[in-house]
């Protein structure tokens, strides 16, 4: 069972931040946009590290937002934290979480 809730408070996103400010981005999407391959990488990502940076190279700024939140969503993932065109994004595993999140 996982000690992470469905629901993250705003501490626990606070620590979340803190995990993921040495993280370099893992995933970066491209001009080609959200693709299958990148929805992969994505979920394998967050299956092996939990906590991830995404880097979503697009100029326009709601459509870094709607690809952020496209993202999230189709891997059943959190968005900690967006800065820029870097976002985190948090997904607990199912056997229980490696993060220790208060």
């Amino acid at each position: 069972m996982s000690n992470v809730p469905d629901v993250l408070t705003a501490q626990q996103k606070k620590q979340l931040r803190g995990l993921a400010h040495a993280l370099e981005p893992i995933v970066r999407v491209g001009n080609a946009g959200i693709t299958a391959a990148v929805l992969n990488e994505v979920d394998l990502a967050l299956g092996h590290h939990e906590l991830i940076k995404i880097k979503i190279t697009v100029a326009d700024r709601s459509s870094r937002d709607a690809m952020i939140k496209s993202i999230a969503e189709s891997s059943s993932a959190t968005v900690i934290t967006r800065i820029g065109n870097v976002a985190v994004l948090h997904r607990p595993q199912p056997s229980g979480s490696r993060l220790l999140v208060p």
